[in-house]
């Protein structure tokens, strides 16, 4: 019979384990908040910022934890080489155009698995002597289950085409292989994932639904008539690839240049949304987003008035939602 003051692990073990989790907590926490920056979607870039804090302060209480199991304080330990391996990978993605893969490989598959290990720890910890620990997990445990479920909410709003859940898919296996390689955080396997479950309970809790709609909201602005109507059919004339129908819209002296015509050929057959505009004296400033059916690509375009009819100055791509290398 297992005495009733057996561990799961001895202490030195748990303070491993700790150091463990302090790593792989840690770094995800660096990630997002650089990741913050880069990120255009509004979603995902409140997604990741309310989570920030959240890891942050699962970093340092496990670092406090420490000296309690006879270690140094505040100290990170990876596993092993290459669960900083996975960490770099999933840091990789770095683009403004890869908000899909930053999302996935966290929301996805590290998070996740964090929570799935923790619920494992839970479950085998003493809960005579290990009550500080158990304190640490249940509160890792409940935000976990809620990021992961506001991951979720983000990623559908984000994957609008089969292609780009086709990248989503891609991306979340090649992630989690290499997880899996690393044996978890704690090096030492299996390697699980568990779904989350928590809805949210305060204003300031992590509502991706209102991420959500806090993004679409800003795509109403006040835009004359005429400007409207050019928009729409630039817009169209683009999706349907029609070069000379689009062309009707630009001033003499823009060219879109081959490499951006290669990336709007790739936009073909999807649908066009204005998702920033701001007011320049009488000039508008535009930014144009369309998601098609193998890529997309946001352009920034600068509308001058022509009478009762408007041209575009200046045609630039800030965002291409391209897929990355293989």
């Amino acid at each position: 019979m297992t005495h009733p003051l057996a561990g799961h692990l001895e202490v030195d073990e748990s303070a491993k384990t700790v150091r463990h989790y302090r790593y792989a907590v840690e770094r995800m926490t660096r990630i997002l908040g650089g990741w913050m920056a880069l990120t255009p979607e509004l979603s995902a870039k409140l997604l990741m910022g309310r989570h920030v804090w959240d890891n942050a302060q699962h970093t340092d209480a496990w670092g406090k934890r420490l000296p309690e199991l006879r270690a140094a304080a505040q100290v990170s330990e990876p596993a092993n080489a290459r669960l900083v391996a996975f960490l770099d990978a999933v840091e990789a993605a770095e683009r403004p155009e890869q908000t899909i893969e930053r999302v996935v490989a966290i929301y996805r598959v590290l998070k996740p698995h964090l929570l799935a290990t923790y619920e494992a720890h839970l479950v085998s910890a003493n809960a005579v002597y290990e009550p500080p620990t158990c304190r640490i997990l249940t509160r890792c445990i409940e935000d976990e289950r809620r990021h992961v479920v506001a991951g979720e909410t983000v990623l559908r709003h984000l994957l609008r085409t089969p292609e780009q859940q086709a990248r989503a898919r891609a991306c979340e296996a090649r992630i989690w292989r290499l997880l899996e390689a690393a044996g978890g955080v704690t090096g030492q396997g299996p390697v699980a994932r568990a779904l989350g479950g928590a809805a949210p309970t305060a204003p300031l809790s992590d509502d991706a639904a209102e991420f959500v709609r806090l993004e679409q909201s800003t795509g109403t602005w006040a835009i004359p008539p005429a400007l409207a109507q050019a928009l729409g059919a630039f817009g169209d004339a683009l999706i349907a690839g029609d070069p000379s129908a689009s062309r009707r819209w630009l001033a003499p002296e823009v060219e879109l240049g081959a490499d951006l015509e290669s990336r709007l050929r790739r936009a073909r057959g999807g649908r066009h949304s204005i998702v920033a505009c701001a007011r320049v004296g009488a000039q508008r400033l535009v930014k144009l987003r369309l998601d098609g059916g193998h890529d997309g690509v946001t352009l920034l375009l600068r509308w001058v008035p022509t009478g009762s009819d408007w041209r575009i100055a200046v045609l630039e791509a800030v965002s291409p939602s391209a897929a990355p290398p293989a």
